[in-house]
């Protein structure tokens, strides 16, 4: 009995905290955002499952990292030196077509991986390809030779030869 009822307030205390917290608290758009995410549903998980925590407590800790997560991405967008340390930057996998060997050691990343994200784009060859990022969020993106066009979105200007 006592997990329903907790199940039913931490439940709906954690959809409130989340919709007051607004869309980026779950965006997983960097390791920051992944850690607080998993947090949150290791946090849920304790206030269900372990007698010695009380709703009040786990509320609070919901609450805290919420805002800790909110205080890193208000940081991170006014201070550049805070963003450098909360977000990775996107990296270059594939440029024109070739693999970048350097980049994709350093990353961890395979070319199979690269691979497969070529092929879920319906790229059949590195050739067709204008460039593979890996992104902040660990996706890859895949950009076709066919729609290139002014490579605004490129990491750091990377523009692929002959582009823009």
């Amino acid at each position: 009995m006592r997990t329903l009822l907790l199940s039913m307030g931490a439940y709906g205390s954690l959809i409130l905290v989340l919709r007051l917290s607004g869309k980026r608290t779950l965006a997983k758009m960097n390791a920051f955002d992944l850690v607080v995410t998993v947090a949150l549903g290791s946090t849920l998980a304790t206030i269900l499952l372990n007698k010695d925590v009380t709703l009040a407590q786990g509320v609070l800790a919901l609450i805290a990292l919420v805002l800790l997560q909110y205080a890193i991405a208000w940081l991170s967008v006014r201070y550049s030196s805070i963003e450098r340390l909360a977000k990775a930057e996107p990296a270059v996998l594939l440029r024109d077509g070739k693999l970048v060997e350097d980049t994709l050691r350093r990353e961890r990343v395979t070319a199979d991986e690269v691979k497969s994200a070529l092929r879920s784009s319906g790229l059949g060859s590195f050739e067709l390809a204008a460039m593979v990022v890996l992104e902040t969020d660990g996706s890859l993106s895949v950009v076709p030779k066919s729609s290139v066009g002014l490579c605004s979105a490129f990491p750091r200007d990377e523009r692929p030869n002959g582009a823009g």
